[in-house]
């Protein structure tokens, strides 16, 4: 039995320290063949290493192999050596020349190690064979005599005489075997003795037998297969060579142009035909198209491009794929179709981006250029603009365009045009671009500043304060930088050293502001003008009226008039103690330089308080009895008359007046006194005096009427022509006066020329009027007769004049 893996490598080491220490003796040779039967003797152990036979028991021989089988074993009775396992060489040494197996006898006491050898001999149990069984070998029936081909090389696992000593070829017409002996191994080549026609025998089959050196010799065997390969003779060819074909530029990628075919005439690889296009330098097709190298089929395999180049010539190989092969070419024209695929492109070569507003027309805005690389009418484009008021385009030269000005520009109007310039091509369908063209248009001094209004009236208290800002007039001006940038000034004129003393103007934000505190009694309006001047260069200016108005404030007070006065002397007035109510007393006048309610006054007594003898008109300021005077009344009655406005604050005057009431009528002043009338009746009796002024103004009127109607209708009577000023009565019963004349004719009698002219008092103030002076000579040269309507009219323009006359004082 073997001794485990283990105990073997524990052995093993043991033996070695044995050797180490000096325990080892000599080595014991011996030889057996392999595949020897079991129990086979090697050799007598105990002889070869002079052990008594007895001893070989008691001091415990062991055999020690490093094999994981135990090959031998020894007899301990006889001390034989022998076969314990079944040897295989070529398992055991595979490979190898000399197979050895190395095993160690070991005594025991004393401890002694013998190593023995054991050589295993090889026995030829083993035949030639080859990695495969059949063989292909391919040669050209080209293939000239004496030409060699090598064989596959047989092995043999024996060695020495055991192995590959020879080959053998099976008999045939064409071929021989050259055998050749190695130092290692020996081979063979097949030696071409007759030529080969592969129309005649495609394919032999050949044997070949490798056989060892072993009694009795053993063999094995291979097929070899000899393909008799068609030689390449014939060349592929075409039907054309020169192939012409049209595609359009926008064919689609894998699209098929054409489709070319060659044929060869031989079998085979040889008449098996690959298409390749071939490159011979960089050209402009490279990569445009593709061949299917089975098929011949040409595809479009890029973006074609007419104005890139409008044709390619394509030059097309097909080749055999013999192993000698051949090739033919031919040329392939293919012509690209112009196709409407290239918008125009509009370049701007020069632009002004300002442009004055007040260019003239035909000024250059820009320059641009219109191109279309398209043929044909693909290629003819047309130009045109979005704004056909201002602008035009114009072609000076072929696909040049200038944008000029055609028409009057306002920049106050439009600051700023985008035109869009488009360019359409004739194709089918037409394309087109576009592209936008800003142009600003500069501002020019061309608007003088404008105020809001022609006329402006500003409204100021009196007494305000000096330099406060009144006003603050703007103007604007529709231009733009220094062209709108605005200062204000006061226009000159004959005024201005007096306007200039009363206001002033801030010339950038136009606040116009005192320099006087202005008084409404002394000055109620006044005028002056603003200029507005621009930046610009030259200069542009608009003037404005400024109407200035004082409003009045209360600030005076009101004054009495005379005999009676605010100061500390008091009046006294006399009234009789028979004095009925209503009784007039006095009339306080008084005046207030202010104006509208600031001048209204108003009349009350302010002492005594609740006084009830006499009462004062409040409008009017007469002082008039309340009652009749009795016997507890006091005979001198201080009043203080209070005379106030109706301003805000209100302000007031006093006046003191004492009333004496004296006992007989004689004693009074009655110059200015009226008499006393009754309260409740005194309307009454102001249409009773109405009624007796009317009548006998009526009767003077008629006697005037008469006197003058005899007058004139003397046969010797003449008329003078008047001008009269005209008098317009209101509704009101107020009258206004108008220096403008009428043309009136006036009577004179002859024997009223020698005597002055009557003039009529006139119904208006004095200071308004115009005094009529008319003397004898003016009336003689001026006199004529005058027709009967003309005497009427006379007549009732005197009963007119007349009536309003009475009407005016009975007011």
């Amino acid at each position: 039995m073997g001794v485990p893996v283990q105990k073997e490598t524990v052995w093993v080491q043991f033996i070695a320290v044995l050797c180490l220490s000096g325990f080892c003796t000599g080595q014991i040779s011996y030889s057996v063949t392999e595949e020897t039967e079991k129990g086979t003797v090697v050799g007598n152990i105990a002889k070869d290493l002079n052990v008594n036979l007895l001893e070989l028991e008691s001091r415990g021989l062991r055999i020690v192999s490093t094999h994981n089988k135990r090959y031998f074993d020894v007899n301990l009775k006889t001390g034989v050596l022998f076969v314990s396992e079944r040897i295989d060489r070529e398992e055991l040494c595979s490979n190898v020349l000399k197979c050895l197996v190395n095993i160690e006898a070991i005594l025991y006491n004393p401890l002694n190690l013998h190593r023995i050898e054991v050589i295993i001999l090889d026995i030829n149990d083993n035949a030639p064979f080859f990695y495969k069984t059949s063989f292909n070998i391919n040669i050209t029936e080209s293939a000239y005599n004496g030409e060699r081909f090598p064989l596959p090389v047989a092995k043999d696992v024996d060695i020495g005489t055991n192995s590959v000593k020879s080959y053998k070829l099976s008999q045939n017409d064409h071929f021989s075997l050259d055998v050749q002996s190695g130092e290692q191994t020996v081979s063979a080549e097949l030696v071409l003795q007759k030529a080969l026609d592969r129309e005649k025998q495609p394919l032999i089959r050949l044997t070949l037998t490798a056989v060892d050196g072993g009694k009795p010799p053993k063999s094995g065997t291979a097929t070899v297969v000899i393909n008799v390969v068609d030689v390449n003779d014939n060349t592929p060819t075409f039907s054309k060579q020169l192939y012409k074909v049209r595609v359009s530029e926008n064919a689609p990628t894998a699209m098929t142009i054409i489709k070319l075919e060659a044929t060869d005439l031989d079998d085979g690889v040889n008449g098996e035909i690959v298409y390749s296009l071939i490159e011979r330098d960089s050209s402009t097709s490279s990569g445009l198209f593709k061949i299917d190298q089975d098929t011949g089929e040409i595809t479009v395999n890029g973006k074609l491009d007419y104005e890139d180049n409008p044709a390619f010539e394509i030059r097309v190989q097909a080749r055999d794929r013999g192993h000698s092969p051949r090739s033919t070419h031919c040329k392939v024209l293919v012509e690209v179709i112009d196709v409407n695929d290239n918008i125009p492109v509009i370049s701007l070569t020069s632009l002004m981006n300002n442009i004055r507003e007040d260019s003239p027309a035909g000024s250059v805005i820009a320059i641009l250029t219109v191109t279309d690389v398209d043929n044909g009418n693909n290629g003819v484009v047309k130009v045109y603009i979005s704004d056909y008021e201002k602008f035009t385009l114009k072609s000076p030269y072929k696909n040049y365009y200038s944008l000029v000005v055609d028409g009057s520009l306002d920049r106050e109007n439009i600051s700023q045009y985008n035109i869009t310039v488009t360019a359409t091509d004739e194709g089918t369908p037409p394309l087109s671009s576009t592209t936008v063209i800003t142009v600003h248009v500069a501002d020019v001094n061309d608007n003088a500043p404008r105020f809001q209004d022609s006329v402006i009236n500003v409204y100021i208290k009196e007494n305000s304060q000096v330099g406060n800002v009144i006003f603050t007039v703007s103007a604007f001006d529709p231009d733009i930088g220094d062209n709108s940038r605005i200062s204000y000034s006061l226009v000159e004129n004959s005024q201005k050293a007096t306007i200039a003393s009363m206001v002033n103007i801030h010339s950038d934000n136009g606040d116009i502001y005192s320099l006087q505190s202005f008084n409404y009694e002394e000055l109620k309006t006044f005028q002056f003008r603003v200029k507005a001047t621009d930046s610009g260069v030259p200069s542009l200016s608009s003037n404005v009226t400024v109407n200035v108005f004082i409003l009045d404030e209360n600030d005076n007070s009101p004054v009495i008039l005379a005999p009676f006065s605010e100061h500390e002397s008091v009046h006294t007035e006399n009234i009789p103690y028979s004095a009925e109510a209503g009784y007039f007393v006095a009339k306080i006048r008084a005046v207030d330089s202010d104006s509208g309610y600031n001048a209204l006054l108003s009349y009350h007594i302010s002492e005594p308080k609740g006084n009830n003898l006499f009462r004062i008109g409040t409008s009017n300021g007469e002082i008039r009895t309340k009652r009749r005077m009795s016997d507890n009344d006091l005979k001198t009655h201080p009043l203080v008359i209070l005379v106030s406005d109706n301003g805000e604050p209100s302000l007031s005057a006093t006046v003191s007046v004492d009333v004496v009431v004296v006992e007989s009528i004689v004693d009074l002043n009655t110059q200015f006194k009226h008499a006393p009338v009754r309260e409740d009746t005194f309307l009454d009796l102001n249409m009773y005096l109405l009624i007796a002024v009317v009548s006998v103004s009526v009767i003077f009127l008629i006697s005037l009427i008469s006197l003058i109607a005899v007058k004139c209708c003397r046969t010797d009577s003449t008329f003078s022509r008047y001008s009269a000023p005209v008098i317009t009565t209101h509704p009101d019963g107020s009258w206004a006066y108008s220096k403008s004349t009428q043309q009136y004719d006036l009577c004179f009698s002859s024997d009223t020329l020698k005597s002055d002219v009557m003039v009529f008092p006139a119904p208006f103030p004095a200071a308004d009027t115009d005094l009529i002076s008319i003397n004898e000579g003016d009336i003689l040269n001026r006199t004529q007769t005058l027709p009967n309507k003309h005497k009427v009219r006379l007549i009732l323009f005197f009963v007119l004049l007349f009536f309003l006359n009475q009407l005016m004082v009975l007011a």
